[in-house]
């Protein structure tokens, strides 16, 4: 028999990542599925179900390409000609934190509850971070590593018969 699941049920586990040297896109995905519960075979999408992260070395994550200088994010000051933009350049010098708050925020569900699984997203410039008392499971990057060589590898080639 099928068991329903409440909100007040779930055990929240928190899952640490370090983003040295990874891929903002893939890491962005991974976590976004982690903080609505897409991970959990019981997954609601009407319940926030997900887990809490908690990112360290975001100054350090990789772009792939020439988006370190081709990619802008943009705001509006709410005044006639006040929309502003930098690169992705400038803002890893201003708020490193922004960078990987922004790519998760757009993966995630656009309505009220995408608000509150953001909330269980902590994102630190350096090595430390202040849940060293949690018990914090490592979320595993290096399936996202292995995935990017096995694409690296492949032989495209076609072999034709003589």
């Amino acid at each position: 028999m099928f068991k329903k699941t409440k909100p007040n049920e779930i055990e929240r586990t928190w899952y640490f990542v370090d983003a040295k040297g990874e891929v903002l896109g893939r890491l962005a995905s991974e976590i976004a599925k982690i903080l609505q519960g897409k991970h959990r075979p019981y997954y609601t999408p009407h319940w926030d179900m997900g887990d809490y992260v908690v990112i360290i070395n975001a100054k350090d994550i990789a772009v792939t390409g020439r988006k370190e200088e081709q990619k802008k994010y943009y705001h509006h000051s709410g005044y006639p000609g006040g929309l502003k933009q930098e690169t992705l350049e400038e803002s890893r010098q201003r708020r490193p934190t922004e960078i990987i708050n922004r790519a998760v925020k757009g993966m995630m569900p656009k309505n009220k509850l995408a608000k509150q699984m953001m909330k269980k997203l902590f994102v630190y410039v350096g090595n430390e971070h202040p849940h060293g008392n949690k018990e914090l499971k490592n979320l595993k990057t290096q399936n996202l590593k292995n995935q990017r060589e096995k694409s690296k590898k492949k032989n495209y080639r076609v072999k034709f018969k003589s």
